[in-house]
């Protein structure tokens, strides 16, 4: 356990961080899950969820939550499952 109190304040900074990262990350988890059960359903609100999931994955990308790498490689993989629904 931290001995200092710069160190208690760090570790509780820390504690109150990864509660707040780790609720934009299941939150980002459940709008894919949603978009990806509207495109599979070939859903019209399908497009409006997609905006929704981009925007939440530029800003999670944007405060460090997740690599950038990461969010535009799902938003690249998002889009192309629109597109080949639409083929369908």
């Amino acid at each position: 356990m931290a001995h200092s109190a710069q160190a208690r304040k760090r570790h509780r900074q820390n504690e109150k961080r990864r509660a707040h990262n780790r609720a934009v990350k299941s939150d980002l988890r459940h709008f894919i899950k949603r978009y990806r059960t509207a495109a599979t359903a070939a859903d019209a609100k399908a497009g409006e969820v997609l905006k929704t999931v981009e925007s939440k994955l530029d800003k999670a990308a944007k405060r460090n939550i997740i690599p950038t790498g990461r969010a535009n490689r799902l938003k690249a993989r998002l889009k192309r499952m629109a597109t080949t629904a639409a083929k369908k």
